[in-house]
């Protein structure tokens, strides 16, 4: 599969990602998604730190999964290739 080498913006801060050319779009829908989610926690509590801002959105997604999951064909497991690109995400917000 071809890879292709994406920059993706989550929280005010660049990831270089490599990443199936297929999971694309995506990535960066996901990315968009996120910073969304961001946003309208921002603009509705009073919520400064971006640690606790990206914990909720975590929450938030993290909910919305299991509660659409609930209905849904069994999963064979997480993507690995997206598990990689996650994994490498939190590696580095969790170092800065």
């Amino acid at each position: 599969m071809e890879q292709v080498s994406i920059k993706v913006i989550v929280a005010g801060r660049t990831y270089p990602l490599t990443v199936n050319k297929s999971e694309e779009a995506i990535i960066l829908k996901a990315a968009e998604d996120i910073n969304r989610s961001i946003k309208a926690l921002q603009d509705s509590y009073a919520v400064k730190d971006m640690q606790d801002l990206l914990a909720m959105t975590a929450l938030q997604f993290g909910a919305k999964l299991s509660v659409s999951g609930g209905g849904a064909a069994k999963s064979t497991g997480p993507d690995p290739e997206i598990e990689k690109g996650l994994d490498a995400l939190l590696e580095k917000l969790q170092s800065a």
